[in-house]
């Protein structure tokens, strides 16, 4: 009885575990670099939160981003740096892209404190792969 038991928890911790992890990865709201050049190409308005420390954002970035430096998002003083940007984010509705080094940690840590700050769930996106994953010459500056 305890064998069957146990066999029956190990089996549903094998299952449900695997689909926690994927549910908290739904969280979050992403935009290929693809999309993204379509979209900076057609001139949508869009906001561009680039989250990267200041050497790697003067080296290259994306056209039109606002740099906060704020990366990696976990001290008061990284989230105090994204806070200079909320209010201008709430002045309009367009989307807003974060974009962090790899597209990662850092990025979801803006979405959640944005997010907190008042930042609809639908207006922000994370940069698939981050600015690591953006080919796009014309839309880059500093490279």
């Amino acid at each position: 009885m305890f064998s069957q038991r146990f066999g029956f928890i190990l089996l549903l911790v094998i299952v449900l575990i695997p689909g926690i992890s994927l549910a908290s990865k739904g969280k979050y709201n992403y935009i290929s670099a693809a999309d993204l050049e379509t979209r900076l190409t057609a001139e949508l308005p869009t906001n561009i939160v680039d989250i990267q420390v200041e050497g790697e954002f003067s080296q290259h970035h994306i056209k039109g981003a606002t740099p906060t430096y704020a990366y990696p998002v976990k001290s008061d003083a990284d989230r105090t740096k994204l806070n200079t940007i909320v209010e201008q984010l709430k002045a309009n509705t367009d989307p807003v892209i974060i974009v962090c080094p790899r597209g990662a940690g850092g990025a979801k840590r803006t979405y959640d404190h944005l997010f907190q700050q008042g930042i609809s769930a639908e207006r922000l996106l994370i940069l698939e792969k981050g600015q690591e994953g953006w080919a796009c010459a014309p839309l880059t500056e500093n490279r």
